[in-house]
């Protein structure tokens, strides 16, 4: 069937959907592309100065249960209505990006996050379920690559408009990002409508609807071959997470962007200028952002394509790509492969990631469709989960430039004092290269020279690479019997 054809069969509640997605993914990685290095960032320069364990913990232990919370959540927006709870969802996420600039140490910012994922996590299944209820057999694969499409779009648009609030003040990223979501009131408000009829129960009392919720996600993962699925996907979202954990980090500390900033300014310097630093660099948050543009410009094309292959199979070659791509673009410090690299991971992106939720949206039963949507964030709750462990812990110790200078001062014997609001990240990184006689850059090249940072692709290609391989046997040995 011709795209267009398709296009003429979905309702207006499939494009206010994606719409409104459009706008909740602007606010969230408006912010979420720059959190990581908010999180780490020097405090003279902004940010709040946590390590990378610190910042693992919150970004991975936040999203993990911003991901865990629809399968509660879309049984619950099945019964009050999906209107209803995008009212709600929209009130938590528009205060909680409000109030997010005022919380400066590492429990109460913490906790700010959590309430946002709060609000994260009533959104997701209910805009999700809708694309699958207003999509059937013939619409669905173009239905969902238009669905991330748009995902991709707000994606894009987000860090752009938040990378020149930043330059301002931190707290305008959040307030920007508040406004966005705000938006989304006056498409509710007039132009929504339910795609189904809320479930008629019998009144009962909240414990007993929690209990229910757990009964029911029981029955949704009574079937050994979907679970054995959702564990072996949880691998791709842990190595796809790295995107937004461990690479703007591993770029701001390690990669030459100027020479991407040369390039731009060669071809096109008014962009070049508007999206680089007054130091002709490229800001992590805007190179990884590329990302976002290629599915912009690749995505139908792609999903066209997939659409010919069997989904899992399409989920695996994506996976093979994807890792290549992520593994790639950490290892080296040329600013011009890690774009390559992106663009490497975003095709993989596009033929996997799209054909997880349509694989999971079809499968479910009809009246049951919000809550096997919830359980479809069960592995991507697990992949945030240990994508925190993998850029906190493991990144920590093998690739952070703070902990690989500390580590050579203490080799030497070399007293330095501990990192503080009075003394930064920047002041340490200074003071250490000033002792050792050297500039900073040259002291950047000793450290990866010395310490090979990059080492840190291995870990997370043989993860993605290794989802993919899982998934091959799961469709050949499990399915096959079936």
């Amino acid at each position: 069937m011709k795209a267009l054809q398709v296009f003429k069969k979905f309702p207006r509640t499939f494009w206010v959907a994606n719409t409104m997605e459009l706008f909740e993914r602007w606010a969230w990685y408006g912010f979420f592309s720059l959190f990581a290095l908010y999180l780490t960032g020097s405090t003279d320069e902004g940010g709040m100065g946590f390590t990378q364990i610190q910042k693992g913990n919150i970004m991975g232990i936040g999203t993990a249960i911003l991901y865990f919370l629809p399968i509660i959540t879309g049984t619950i927006s099945d019964r009050i209505g999906y209107k209803r709870t995008l009212y709600i969802a929209y009130t938590v996420y528009t205060t909680a990006f409000i109030a997010m600039p005022f919380f400066h140490t590492y429990f109460s910012v913490f906790f700010i996050f959590l309430y946002l994922a709060l609000g994260a996590a009533l959104f997701k299944p209910i805009v999700s379920a809708t694309v699958a209820k207003t999509t059937d057999e013939t619409t669905s694969s173009i239905g969902f690559g238009l669905f991330y499409m748009m995902v991709n779009i707000g994606a894009f648009i987000g860090p752009f408009v938040t990378n020149h609030y930043q330059q301002i003040a931190w707290k305008y990223v959040y307030f920007s990002s508040a406004a966005v979501i705000a938006a989304n009131f006056i498409l509710l408000t007039f132009f929504y409508r339910e795609p189904t009829e809320k479930q008629k129960q019998k009144e009962s009392s909240l414990g007993k609807n929690i209990i229910e919720v757990f009964k029911n996600i029981g029955v949704a993962l009574s079937d050994v071959r979907f679970v054995v699925f959702l564990i072996i996907v949880s691998g791709f979202w842990t190595m796809y997470n790295q995107l937004f954990f461990s690479l703007p980090v591993f770029i701001e500390q390690w990669a030459n962007t100027s020479i991407v900033y040369d390039m731009f300014h060669s071809w096109w310097p008014w962009l070049a200028e508007q999206i680089g630093t007054s130091n002709g660099t490229i800001p992590p948050n805007i190179l990884i952002n590329a990302d976002a543009g290629f599915i912009i410009l690749f995505q139908i094309i792609v999903s066209s394509i997939a659409m010919k292959f069997r989904p899992l199979n399409a989920m695996i070659t994506g996976m093979l790509i994807a890792s290549i791509g992520v593994g790639f673009s950490m290892a080296t410090q040329n600013g011009i492969y890690t774009l390559i690299a992106i663009l490497i991971f975003s095709l993989g992106e596009m033929s996997s990631s799209p054909k997880i939720t349509e694989y999971i949206g079809r499968i479910a039963p009809a009246d049951k469709t919000a809550l096997y949507m919830g359980c479809s964030f069960l592995p991507v709750a697990a992949g945030n989960y240990f994508a925190g462990i993998i850029s906190g812990n493991v990144y920590q110790s093998m690739s952070d430039k703070i902990q690989l200078a500390k580590n050579e001062m203490a080799s030497r014997g070399i007293h330095m004092p501990e990192i503080s609001k009075a003394f930064s990240q920047n002041d340490y990184l200074k003071t250490a290269a000033d002792k050792l006689h050297m500039n900073l850059d040259q002291f950047t090249n000793f450290l990866w020279d010395k310490y090979h940072p990059s080492n840190i692709w291995v870990v997370v290609t043989g993860i993605g690479v290794g989802a993919a391989v899982l998934l091959f046997l799961y469709d050949r040995l499990l399915l096959k019997k079936k």
